[in-house]
């Protein structure tokens, strides 16, 4: 699990973790959300995994593109 870096201190994400095919997002209050190829797409996850290590930009780009996509 690594920390969210939140550049521009307004994210609800704390933490995720990269997986070969998928991402974990942790947010405020310690719950969690798995994405994966599988559900959410792969250029979704790819994207997803670039922004996480940016430190901006994953909860709007979760919002407007992978919102509902998680693993259940």
């Amino acid at each position: 699990m690594i920390t969210y870096l939140n550049k521009r201190g307004n994210s609800p994400i704390t933490h995720f973790q990269i997986e070969d095919e998928s991402i974990i997002v942790w947010f405020n209050g310690g719950k969690f959300y798995s994405y994966s190829y599988d559900r959410a797409g792969t250029h979704h996850i790819e994207q997803m995994k670039v922004l996480a290590r940016n430190g901006s930009g994953l909860s709007a780009y979760i919002t407007q593109n992978v919102r509902f996509k998680y693993d259940k």
